[in-house]
């Protein structure tokens, strides 16, 4: 999901760059060791190759593009150090915010997951996962905001950000969206619930669904993943 410039800010040629770019990651359009040139970017978008580099820059950053001096930039392969760091973050947060949900969720709260979780169902129908994708951010925002816990979601989407690659190459590879939404739909009705340790185990058990995706992906697609030393060698 392209990150939006802020409110009032005027969009520029980096902005472009970088949504484009962002997208074309997340999407596997541009798969994981793939090589970029930014001559080709610029010729692309018509422009110098300042903005070109500033975009890459910000994707490097998101740990997404990996630049090196004098050789070609390329998209970033998977770590699994990375991986298991991201999502011992994520978790760690997602279990204060669904406590926090829970305690509370009032009708206007329940609603707004009402909502969301019909805009799901929705994008199943039209097999669109693209959008499924961005209610996904959607589901977990709102959650955040019911807890009174909106900086919170920042935290998510940086980390999710960093796995969301998975994520596609999951629902590539079967239909997971009506799991996730089934998980959705647990966590949802316990938060309404008021239900905290209920809405941690469905949250916690929705974050596990990943784990045989990694493990699948490591072994049938093993060039999508840095190769890592061994600590200690």
């Amino acid at each position: 999901m392209a990150q939006a410039t802020q409110l009032g800010e005027r969009r520029t040629s980096v902005d472009d760059i970088f949504d484009h770019l962002h997208q074309e990651i997340l999407s596997l359009r541009l798969r994981p060791g793939d090589k970029i040139s930014e001559a080709d970017i610029a010729a692309q978008f018509g422009v110098s190759r300042q903005p070109v580099r500033d975009a890459f820059n910000r994707l490097a950053t998101l740990d997404l593009l990996l630049i090196r001096p004098q050789r070609a930039t390329e998209v970033k392969r998977f770590s699994s150090r990375e991986i298991a760091k991201s999502r011992f973050v994520r978790a760690a947060v997602e279990r204060e915010v669904l406590r926090r949900a829970a305690q509370y969720c009032d009708a206007s709260g329940a609603a707004e997951l009402d909502a969301a979780l019909a805009a799901q169902d929705r994008a199943i129908e039209d097999n669109d996962v693209d959008r499924f994708g961005a209610l996904d951010y959607e589901f977990h925002k709102v959650l955040c905001h019911i807890a009174e816990a909106d900086f919170a979601f920042d935290v998510i989407m940086a980390e999710k950000s960093k796995v969301d690659r998975l994520c596609i190459l999951s629902l590539s590879k079967g239909d997971r969206m009506p799991e996730l939404v089934a998980d959705h739909r647990d966590i949802a009705e316990a938060v309404k619930a008021h239900d905290p340790e209920g809405a941690v185990e469905s949250g916690m058990r929705h974050l596990s669904r990943l784990d045989d995706t990694i493990e699948q992906i490591s072994v049938t697609n093993a060039n999508y993943f840095e190769r890592e030393q061994v600590r200690g060698a």
